[in-house]
C-alpha cells in the first residue's frame, strides 16, 4: 500500500521525490473540471517514466476491435477516450541547462499538493541542475470551473545561489499519443498552427469522429509582481508551437509565467469559429487574472463543498478519504450536460475506454441527486432516453427482435463498444441497473415526469430483451436465463446467475406496473408510447408469465440463494486461507484458475440484496453476507462500499469501517496495486454511500427519509446534507445522540429508528 501521502483533512500532500512514485501520483493527482481534466503531469520537460494525458469530455476515437477471432455481434471498435493535445508545456533552462528532476544532480524540499477545499494542484520544489545552477521552483495549477474551457498556471523560478539566465518555452503540441490503442493508430490530424505575440493555437481534427478541437495558449510574464511587457520569438514545426522568452534573472528575485490554456471544441462552438472562442475565453481570464481567477476557483469550489462535504471527527485518514472521493466525483462530472457521463477513470487514465458503465446508474446516480439536484440525475436518465434506439441496434446484432433493447456495457454514444466476449454479450445485468436508476430516481426525488415521457419505453426495450433472453426449461418447469456473466467477473458463461434472474424478474413487473400506472394518469402519453412501440396486451401477458415462473437457484442446505447452478460444485476454500502472495489473484493466477476457484470479484447475490433490501429480512441478509462475503477477494473497486453498508446495516461495525477505510482509500493507498492507470472515479460514489445509507442508515420508506444511525468506534462524530425533494436536511452523528436540522421552507417528517421525527426549518432536533 502506499504510505507516503499524508494525512490531511483538506489536502492530498506528497513529501519528497521518488522516481518510483510519479506515475502513481500522476494518477492521484489529477484535476478536472467537467469539460477537461488532465494527469498531474510535469509542466516542464520529464524524461523519467511518466504517463502523459490530458482529455477532453465527450472526445473520443473508435479503435477498431482487436480479436483473435471474429464473433457474429463483436463490435466494431473500442470507444477510446483521446490524449488530447497538451497546452500545460513549459520547458524550462537555466544558463541552457534543461530542468528535468530526471536528471537534476539534487532535488530538495519536494511537496505536491492536491488543495481539495480550493480546487487547485500545487508544486514546489529546490532543485541543483547538472550545470550547478540552483534554482527554487513554485508552480500552481487549476482548470477553472466557472470557465470550465480554460486552465491556469503560475510558474515561479527563483534563483538561489548565483544571477542566472532562463528560459521559458511555454508550448502547445498535437503530436500526442495514446497509452491505449489497439493498433497504434493515428487519432488526430493537425490542420493548422497560428501564433501572433503571445497567443498561439492549434487547429485539430479527430480522425474517424471529426471532432474539431482548437487548443490555445497565452503567457504573460512578472519579475517580483511586476508584468513585464515582453513578446517572445517563436518556433512552429508540424505539431508544435514553442514561444521563447529570455531573462536574467538575479539571485533572489521571482520570475514568474502565468500560462492559461484550454480547449475549444466543436460539440460547443461551430467548427469554424473555435479559435475566435479560444481568444475570447482568453481575453477574459488575461483581464481578469491569474490570482482573480483563483479566487473565482476557490469560490466555486467552497459552494460544492457546502453541500457536499462529509465532515468526520476523531480520523483524518477517513476524513481525507472521503473527501478525495468527492473531490474527483465533482470534478468529473457536474451534471451541466445530458450529453456526457461519467467514465471509469474519468479524466484520471485511459483504461476502460473512458466509457459509460452500468456503474453510473448502479453507484452514481445517488451520489449527484442527494448532493446536487434532480436536474443532474435526470440528466444522466435522458442519457440512456437518447440511446435507445442504438441498444434496440446492439440487441439487433445479437438476434433480437421486435424492439428489444440491449443498452451497451461500454459506450459513448451509445453503441456497444467492449469487445471481451465475456462481457459484450454476456454481462447483461447492465440492462437491470437502467431500469433500477429509473425506479430509484422517481423514489428519491418523487418526481414521475420522466417515466411517462422518456422512461417507459426504456422500460418497455428492456422487458422485451428479458422476455426474449429467457427459455423454458422442462427440467424445472421454470424460466431460465442461460449463458451469463454477472457483476463477479471471476466466474463467466454461467448459468442462471441469481442477480441477472432476479433482475429480469423484477424488471418485467416494474414494467407491467408503469405501464398500469401511465394508462391510468397520463393517457396522451400512454397512447403515444403503445403506439409507437406497437405494444399489445398479448405481448404483456407473455412477459408476466416469464417473470412469475423465473427460475431462482437456491440451496436447501446452507439456506441461501446461490451465485449460480453449480456454485457449490466448486472447492469452497474460504480467502481467510488464500496466502496474501497469491493476491490479487487477478495479477497471479490464470483466469483459468480464477474461474474455477470460489472466490468473488465483487458480490452478486449481495448486490441483489442491496438493491431490493425491502424485498429481503435482515436475516436473509445475515445469512448471505456470512456465507458470501468470506469468499470474496473484493478485487472490484465496486465491492467493498455495498459490503460496507450492508455490514454497518447488520451492526458489524468493525467489518463496515475496514470496507469504508477500503473504498474510501482505495486509490490513495493503491489496494489493488494499480493506481498508476488512473482512479477509480464511480466507485467513489459507493464511498459516499457508506457513509451516507451505512453508516447514516439513510432510506426512502414509504416516501419519506428514513435514518437509522451508527458510528464506528473510531469516529467522535460524522455529518453530512443531503437535498431530498428540494428540501436540505443536515444529519449529524455523535456516539450518544443525532441532530438533524432542515434548510427549507416548510416542515417535514422523518423517520429515525423507526420513529416520526418533525424538522422544522432552522431549527435542530435532537434524537
Amino acid at each position: 500500500m502506499n504510505e507516503y501521502l499524508k494525512p490531511d483533512p483538506w489536502s492530498i500532500i506528497e513529501e519528497g521525490f521518488d522516481k518510483e512514485r510519479v506515475k502513481s501520483s500522476e494518477s492521484i493527482f489529477s484535476h478536472g473540471n467537467g469539460h477537461m481534466g488532465q494527469r498531474a503531469n510535469f509542466e516542464e520537460s520529464y524524461s523519467g517514466e511518466t504517463f502523459q494525458g490530458s482529455y477532453i469530455a465527450g472526445v473520443y476515437y473508435p479503435d477498431k476491435t482487436r480479436v483473435g477471432w471474429w464473433k457474429n455481434g463483436y463490435p466494431e471498435y473500442f470507444a477510446k477516450v483521446l490524449n488530447a493535445p497538451n497546452w500545460i508545456g513549459i520547458d524550462v533552462s537555466v544558463n541552457g541547462e534543461n530542468l528535468d528532476l530526471n536528471t537534476c544532480k539534487k532535488v530538495v524540499d519536494f511537496r505536491r499538493e492536491l488543495n481539495m477545499k480550493e480546487g487547485w494542484y500545487g508544486r514546489s520544489f529546490k532543485a541543483t541542475l547538472p550545470n550547478d545552477a540552483t534554482i527554487q521552483v513554485n508552480i500552481i495549477r487549476f482548470l477553472s470551473l466557472d470557465m470550465d474551457e480554460v486552465g491556469a498556471i503560475r510558474y515561479e523560478i527563483i534563483p538561489t545561489d548565483a544571477d542566472v539566465e532562463i528560459k521559458f518555452h511555454p508550448y502547445l503540441d498535437s503530436g500526442i499519443t495514446n497509452e491505449d490503442t489497439n493498433w497504434d493508430d493515428k487519432f488526430w490530424e493537425t490542420t493548422e498552427i497560428t501564433s501572433k505575440e503571445n497567443q498561439a493555437f492549434i487547429e485539430s481534427h479527430t480522425l474517424k469522429t471529426n471532432f474539431q478541437v482548437c487548443t490555445f495558449m497565452e503567457s504573460l510574464l512578472f519579475l517580483d509582481g511586476k508584468k513585464l511587457e515582453k513578446k517572445p520569438s517563436e518556433e512552429k514545426k508540424e505539431l508544435r508551437v514553442l514561444h521563447e522568452y529570455v531573462l536574467p534573472v538575479k539571485k533572489g528575485e521571482t520570475l514568474a509565467l502565468h500560462k492559461f490554456g484550454g480547449y475549444t471544441v466543436s460539440r460547443n462552438h461551430k467548427a469554424s469559429e473555435l479559435v475566435d472562442a479560444a481568444r475570447t475565453s482568453l481575453k477574459k481570464v488575461v483581464d481578469l487574472g491569474f490570482e482573480s481567477l483563483l479566487g473565482q476557483q476557490k469560490k466555486a469550489w467552497a459552494k460544492i463543498w457546502e453541500m457536499a462535504d462529509i465532515t468526520i471527527a476523531g480520523d483524518i485518514k477517513a476524513q481525507q478519504g472521503i473527501r478525495f472521493n468527492i473531490f474527483q466525483l465533482n470534478q468529473t462530472y457536474l451534471g451541466k450536460d445530458s450529453r456526457l457521463n461519467i467514465g471509469p477513470k474519468g479524466f484520471t487514465g485511459e483504461k476502460y475506454g473512458g466509457s459509460t458503465y452500468w456503474d453510473t446508474e448502479a453507484y452514481c446516480i445517488p451520489f449527484y441527486m442527494a448532493t446536487k439536484n434532480q436536474k443532474v440525475a435526470r440528466n444522466l436518465l435522458q442519457y440512456r432516453f437518447n440511446h435507445l434506439e442504438k441498444a434496440i441496434e446492439n440487441a439487433q446484432k445479437l438476434g433480437f427482435k421486435n424492439g428489444a433493447a440491449l443498452y451497451p456495457m461500454v459506450t459513448m454514444n451509445g453503441e456497444e463498444s467492449h469487445n471481451e466476449w465475456e462481457i459484450t454479450f454476456e454481462e447483461i445485468h447492465r440492462n437491470g441497473a437502467i431500469v433500477f436508476a429509473i425506479f430509484n430516481y422517481y423514489r428519491y426525488t418523487g418526481d414521475y415526469s420522466y417515466i411517462p415521457e422518456m422512461g417507459l419505453e426504456v422500460l418497455i426495450g428492456i422487458a422485451r430483451f428479458w422476455y426474449q433472453r429467457a427459455n423454458f426449461s422442462e427440467p424445472k418447469d421454470k424460466y431460465v436465463i442461460l449463458g451469463v456473466t454477472g457483476p463477479n467477473e471471476y466466474e463467466n458463461n454461467v448459468n442462471n446467475n441469481w442477480y441477472t434472474n432476479y433482475i429480469a424478474k423484477w424488471c418485467i413487473h416494474y414494467t407491467l406496473q408503469q405501464l398500469t400506472k401511465v394508462k391510468d394518469g397520463s393517457q396522451d402519453d400512454y397512447r403515444r408510447v403503445v403506439g409507437k412501440t406497437r405494444l399489445t396486451d398479448e405481448e404483456t401477458a407473455k412477459w408476466q408469465k416469464v417473470a412469475d415462473a423465473m427460475y431462482l437457484p437456491y440451496s436447501e442446505e446452507h439456506q441461501v440463494y446461490l451465485q449460480q447452478d453449480g456454485f457449490l460444485d466448486k472447492e469452497l476454500i474460504t480467502v481467510e486461507n488464500l496466502p496474501k502472495a497469491q493476491r490479487p489473484i487477478n495479477q497471479k493466477w490464470s483466469w483459468d484458475r480464477i474461474l474455477r476457484s470460489p472466490y468473488i470479484k465483487q458480490a452478486d447475490v449481495l448486490q441483489g440484496f442491496y438493491f431490493f433490501e425491502d424485498h429481503f429480512t435482515t436475516e436473509e441478509l445475515e445469512k448471505h453476507f456470512d456465507f458470501y462475503e468470506p469468499f470474496t477477494v473484493h478485487e472490484s473497486s465496486l465491492s467493498p462500499c455495498v459490503h460496507s453498508i450492508q455490514a454497518a446495516k447488520l451492526g458489524k461495525m468493525q467489518q463496515a469501517y475496514k470496507f469504508y477505510l477500503r473504498t474510501s482509500r482505495l486509490d490513495l493507498d493503491d489496494y489493488n496495486k494499480e493506481v498508476e492507470e488512473g482512479l477509480h472515479i464511480t466507485s467513489m460514489a459507493g464511498t459516499w454511500m457508506s457513509i451516507v445509507e451505512g453508516f447514516g442508515g439513510m432510506r426512502i420508506v414509504e416516501d419519506k427519509l428514513s435514518f437509522i444511525p451508527r458510528i464506528p468506534e473510531q469516529w467522535k462524530s460524522y455529518s453530512f446534507k443531503i437535498n431530498f425533494r428540494n428540501r436540505i436536511v443536515k444529519v449529524t452523528v455523535q456516539k450518544e445522540k443525532t441532530e438533524f436540522s432542515l434548510d427549507g421552507k416548510d416542515e417535514m417528517s422523518i423517520r429515525v429508528n423507526g420513529k416520526k421525527v418533525v424538522l422544522t426549518p432552522d431549527k435542530v432536533v435532537e434524537v
